[in-house]
């Protein structure tokens, strides 16, 4: 089958590998039909080379048909339509049955200390191949793949696997008050995605930070206040629209790898210049995060506010202004989405005609598997108004 491999820094290439099998009775095999390319690939396609190997296939944002079922999955069958979510879980372990999918201890990756396998990511969360590919074996499929209904296109449903319920996560973490106000970092797709839900579920000022054009034009068709990034005075725009106070809650939806971190850039291009091996160990105990989003939060978000971290982060040695943090008394919330936590809330409003969170207008590209590497590369520089592109194999 074809797939895309990662092959080095900003190299992604589409080649022939092996079609995947059955292993495990828990197995199925799906065809794919859409497969998203996420800003956490793009930490793989910049500053995480040293935890993936080449050939390793990408992608955790797929969905498609369902092939083959190993013997123990009772829960499907072959044809069935199905969105496949980034991690891995079981369904059964004391993690799953808490709602932290994301932490399911029967995948957790314990020789990295980290928490569940995903598709596509890295030897730090179990090098499982990914969906960016013509099929996709799916572990735990006694309990992963989400069923969907016939009908709507993919992009009504294919962001059920990553996208949606880390918006959703990012909100419900968020805090906000019923018509309180939220302040939200980048406006990619989670951050899109994060304003919506937030005005669907009742925050009353929604405000998007953001320095692209394109991307602050599509919040404002959702009725979000902007605020362009490259303008001074940021934090004093969020102010004066929230009685000089701050917003009650702020999402970081940026991430590791923000502007205007020249430091942390620094360090991260040296890392990337280590032997692979060294730049591992140093990115695992020394590594430092471009923190421009983060500490934006924490200056932004009002006294007795509360953070939510929905970007990636991987540092280990990030200095954070605990003395701020604590004189403002902030609460702080962070995590990988727990995909099947929010799928009861979020399919409803798939499943209708209404399309009230306007999934099928964020992917600004839809394009072939062989067209990846240019796919990655006008996300990485933001060109050609790229938000949100689906490759289709």
């Amino acid at each position: 089958m074809r797939a895309v491999t990662w092959q080095g820094k900003r190299d992604v290439r589409v080649e022939t590998v092996p079609d995947p099998e059955i292993r495990e009775p828990t197995d199925a095999i799906i065809r794919v039909t859409s497969s998203g390319i996420c800003g956490s690939d793009l930490h793989l396609y910049e500053v995480l080379g040293s935890f993936i190997d080449p050939g390793d296939v990408l992608g955790h944002e797929p969905m498609g048909v369902v092939e083959e079922v190993g013997t123990e999955v009772a829960n499907l069958k072959p044809g069935d339509r199905v969105v496949v979510p980034f991690n891995i879980s079981c369904g059964h372990c004391f993690m799953c049955r808490q709602g932290l999918q994301s932490q399911c201890e029967t995948t957790q990756v314990r020789d990295a200390g980290k928490g569940a396998a995903l598709f596509g990511y890295t030897k730090l969360y179990g090098q499982v191949p990914g969906g960016q590919a013509e099929y996709l074996r799916v572990p735990q499929a006694q309990y992963g793949p989400i069923l969907v209904p016939e009908g709507p296109p993919d992009e009504r449903f294919v962001y059920l696997s990553d996208v949606l319920p880390t918006a959703w996560q990012a909100v419900r973490y968020a805090s906000v008050p019923e018509g309180g106000s939220v302040a939200v970092f980048g406006l990619g797709p989670i951050g899109q995605m994060s304003c919506r839900i937030a005005r669907h579920l009742g925050a009353g000022l929604v405000i998007g930070v953001d320095r692209v054009p394109e991307r602050l034009a599509l919040a404002r068709k959702y009725g979000v206040a902007t605020v362009d990034l490259d303008k001074p005075g940021t934090v004093e725009a969020i102010r004066a629209r929230t009685a000089g106070r701050g917003p009650d809650s702020v999402i970081d939806a940026v991430g590791m790898e923000a502007h205007g971190s020249w430091v942390g850039k620094i360090a991260q291009d040296l890392t990337s210049l280590l032997p692979k091996p060294i730049a591992a160990k140093v990115t695992e105990k020394a590594g430092v995060d471009r923190m421009a989003a983060i500490l934006a939060a924490i200056e932004t978000v009002r006294r007795g506010g509360t953070v939510s971290l929905s970007g990636v982060y991987g540092g280990m040695l990030d200095p954070m202004p605990m003395m701020d943090m604590f004189d403002k008394q902030i609460q702080l919330r962070m995590g990988q989405a727990n995909v099947h936590r929010w799928t009861d809330d979020i399919l409803p409003l798939l499943a209708g005609d209404d399309d009230p969170l306007g999934t099928e207008d964020l992917a600004t590209h839809q394009l072939p598997l062989a067209d990846a590497p240019h796919a990655y590369e006008i996300f990485q520089k933001k060109q050609d108004g790229a938000i949100k592109i689906l490759l289709k194999p």
